[in-house]
């Protein structure tokens, strides 16, 4: 029974996106469709005494009608420095940031990416070795697509992957095709994003709509007793 979860990539996701990923025992990461402007591929929250504010990786939109995410280009050299201040400036007194803060420190300070998805991509990796997920990530362009509909261009890779079981988000209701997948007997799971404990988290009020690195920093390696898959 192969589980498969195919998405775009984003920015320092949010831990619901970390359970997805630890749920599937492949992990397309699907750059492939569109750039979309403000939305999760660039940036993503961190709390700050002033309350939740967004980190943006700048990036360069030639005003295309269709740019793939894959090929969108960052446009500023010095961005993953000004990042790594405004975490550390927002994080330094959260419990366990000098236990994970190296390996970001050394991402966000050395990395010379140029492009987003790439950025994405060493980040997840990042993130997905502290919580011990061990699930396989490959990029869509691995597969050859021969369909041109959203849904049918998503049960193409999942026949290739001999896939049993998909898993997206409950937005999807919104688009899919539910028949096109139980046409090759694939199952779609929708993502329950419902439910999540609580933990320390700094700057009063709690939220759970921050990076994944809030979690991170103030739980350390117990972070996944506040997540879901595990």
């Amino acid at each position: 029974m192969t589980k498969v979860l195919i998405t775009q990539s984003n920015y320092i996701p949010w831990k619901g996106y970390f359970d997805a990923i630890n749920m599937a025992d492949e992990f397309v990461m699907y750059d492939e469709v569109q750039y979309t402007k403000r939305d999760w591929r660039n940036r993503n929250m961190i709390k700050t005494p002033q309350g939740s504010q967004w980190l943006s990786v700048p990036v360069q939109v030639k005003g295309n009608f269709f740019q793939k995410i894959k090929d969108t280009k960052i446009s500023e050299a010095d961005w993953g420095k000004k990042h790594w201040n405004n975490i550390k400036q927002n994080y330094s007194k959260a419990t366990c940031f000098k236990e994970m803060a190296p390996v970001f420190e050394d991402f966000y300070l050395n990395n010379t990416l140029e492009y987003l998805s790439e950025i994405n991509y060493e980040l997840i990796k990042i993130v997905c070795e502290i919580l011990q997920i061990s699930t396989k990530i490959t990029f869509s362009e691995s597969y050859p697509i021969s369909q041109e509909g959203q849904t049918e261009r998503l049960v193409d890779i999942c026949k290739q992957l001999k896939a049993s079981i998909y898993y997206t988000g409950p937005a999807a209701k919104n688009y899919m095709d539910e028949k096109l997948f139980e046409k090759e007997n694939i199952q779609i799971n929708y993502l329950d994003y419902s439910g999540y404990p609580e933990y320390q988290q700094l700057y009063g009020e709690f939220t759970h709509q921050v990076s994944i690195l809030d979690l991170i920093f103030n739980e350390g390696s117990n972070a996944t007793k506040f997540m879901k898959s595990f």
